[in-house]
């Protein structure tokens, strides 16, 4: 019997052995680290011999780069978005742009010239190279106007950017180990670390620290691999260029002055008569009147002298709403067009002898936005080198005029006009103000986030609007849709426009209230002067109440069963504004429009801009 159990007992033995060995087999394979390096193609996600990894301030970025008979070229886009946004890149006519303090710099696709305004330069290699998507900039061409260094690597091709300056925390590897692509000992291996290897220590943990390489690999080590931490300091040998503007010793004290025909010119005397204190009027002479850069004019030369013996300033005002066949877009998107334009404008101010500028483009598109900025890039140097000053009318901010950009536009602009009026408009789903005070307060506390205090002009109103909302079974149609109008003076209004594209822009993003919920009466308006005002309080005995939440008298009144109500613009509301314009220390005021206010509201202005 015992001979039988032999075999059976060694097979047994056996058997336990191969457990044994199976198991401390396992368990050595989930103790012993992974040899496997992974390809490093792989892990920047190159696909192709032009492609180049970009690494900027420790981070991958999901774009590449292209490597082009020997040089680094980058994507309009990536450039933008993470180096420097003033470069203008003109898909219709092939060509980069940049503008600095005092020059345009211009290259055309595939050239390897460029232009510091007239002056020729020249690289080695093409400055930018153009396909049917996007352009891409040479690297180096870049660094002579942009904040940040390059390193260019190979095997495989990236780049190692930096914008970020400042203290960076680094350690050194006590002893030889390995950079994983994961904190754990199976994840592959992207790069073997030698002894005092200066690595820059990224997030900190127990067991692994996120790390980068000063080759540009970012993965984790052992964090009992690393010595102690110290600080590098990294700077940059960007010198910043200066901008300059003009500005003028005294408060803005602006009025506009809206001119439709050239016989309006001649009412400048009259206009000015019951004023005080103006020294910049702003006349409507100019407007786009073709998709070439041409221009409208109603300038004149005597208006221009009567103003200059008064000592009053006359900065013409340029629009894009007069002429509805022009495409502001297709102006705007040409560089050849942006010239035409400004040059147009220059030659206007030389032959007429005006002081500024005042841009009032409105309703543009958000695609819009960029060559809209360049255009303003563009005229602020002519208009420098001219001795013209340059200002811009803005709505108050609001995430739909976002690209309008102020803060470029106080960069390369004199002055910036913050439009504070037009809260409620022709096309308004309910009845309210034009300017109440917390619209203003909110509007210059937005505006100064981007542009500085003695750059920024309050724009206020001369005018308010009448509502009346008319019950439904008396209402034309006897429907509920609201109903809007500009039928006395319908020119009062400057911005009812671009702010029905910003209605328009919250019903599509669904944030407004419905234009089609049950109303019991149909909602009409119209804007008039002061005086106007006035004259329907008085008609109707109506009783003025002050509301302090609005900061202007409030004014209702019924009249053949239709509910009239004023939201009143007179020297009480225009004061709580002023005082906006002076508690912010603000470069000044401007008024739209000359001959809608009462004459004694100037005696309120100048207790504010004297």
């Amino acid at each position: 019997m015992k001979k039988k159990f032999v075999p059976i007992l060694a097979a047994g033995a056996l058997i336990v052995v191969i457990i044994c060995f199976m198991l401390l087999g396992s368990i050595i394979e989930k103790y012993t680290p992974s040899k496997e390096h992974m390809n490093l193609s792989d892990y920047y996600n190159l696909s192709g011999e032009q492609d180049v990894a970009l690494i900027l301030d420790n981070q991958i970025l999901d774009a590449k780069g292209k490597l082009l008979n020997g040089t680094v070229y980058l994507d309009y886009e990536t450039v933008c978005s993470y180096l420097n946004d003033r470069f203008y890149w003109d898909h219709n006519e092939n060509k980069l742009l940049y503008t600095t303090a005092t020059d345009l710099i211009s290259a055309d696709a595939d050239s390897t010239s460029y232009y510091v305004t007239k002056d020729s330069h020249s690289l080695d290699h093409p400055i930018v190279k153009a396909d049917a998507q996007t352009a891409y900039i040479a690297i180096d061409f870049l660094k002579l106007y942009s904040d940040f260094s390059y390193e260019v690597l190979d095997s495989p091709n990236r780049v190692i950017l930096t914008t970020a300056w400042g203290d960076y925390t680094t350690a050194p590897a006590k002893q030889k180990t390995q950079l994983r692509q994961k904190g754990g000992i199976k994840s592959p291996i992207l790069a073997d670390i030698g002894k005092n290897t200066e690595v820059t220590v990224l997030e900190t943990g127990d067991t692994w620290t996120k790390v980068s390489t000063a080759e540009g690999i970012i993965g984790y080590i052992k964090s009992k691999a690393l010595g102690a931490t110290s600080t590098k300091t990294l700077t940059s040998d960007y010198v910043a260029e200066e901008f300059t503007h003009i500005k003028k010793d005294f408060k803005i004290n602006m009025a506009w002055h809206q001119i439709t025909n050239a016989d309006a010119n001649t009412t400048i005397a009259s206009v000015l008569q019951n004023t005080k204190g103006i020294n910049v009027i702003s006349p409507t002479w100019f407007y786009l009147n073709d998709n070439n850069g041409n221009i409208a004019s109603l300038a004149s030369s005597d208006y221009v002298n009567y103003c200059h013996q008064k000592g009053i300033e006359v900065w013409a005002l340029v629009s894009n709403l007069e002429n509805k066949d022009v495409d502001t877009t297709s102006v705007l998107t040409y560089t050849s067009k942006r010239e035409n334009l400004i040059n147009n404008l220059i030659s206007a101010a030389i032959q007429y002898n005006f002081d500024g500028i005042n841009v009032d483009f409105e309703a543009l598109s958000s695609e819009v936005g960029d060559s809209y900025i360049q255009f303003i890039r563009e005229l602020s140097l002519k208009c420098a080198n001219n001795g013209i000053v340059l200002s811009v009318d803005d709505y108050v901010p609001s995430s739909f005029t976002a690209f309008y950009n102020r803060a470029e536009q106080a960069t390369f602009a004199d002055y910036v006009v913050v439009m504070a009026y037009d809260e409620h408009y022709a096309g308004s789903e309910e009845a309210g103000s034009v300017a109440s005070i917390g619209f203003v307060k909110e509007g210059v506390a937005n505006t100064l986030k981007e542009v500085p205090a003695d750059q920024l002009i309050l724009g206020m109103p001369f005018y308010a609007r009448v509502w009346s909302e008319t019950p439904v079974d008396d209402a034309t149609g006897a429907d509920s849709t609201t109903q809007t109008s500009d039928n006395n003076n319908n020119d009062t209004d400057e911005t009812d426009n671009a702010a029905a594209d910003a209605q328009a822009a919250d019903e599509a993003a669904g944030t407004s209230d419905s234009a089609d919920s049950y109303q019991l009466f149909t909602l009409d308006s119209y804007a008039t002067s002061m005086s106007e005002i006035q004259k329907l309080i008085s008609t109707n005995a109506a009783e003025p109440v002050w509301s302090d939440i609005d900061g202007q008298y409030y004014v209702q009144y019924e009249n053949n069963g239709i509910t009239y109500k004023i939201w009143v613009e007179d020297a009480a509301s225009l004061e709580e504004k002023l005082k906006v314009l002076q508690e912010n220390q603000l470069a000044g005021g401007s008024f739209w429009k000359l001959g809608l206010e009462l004459p004694s509201i100037w005696d309120t202005i100048i207790k504010y801009i004297n």
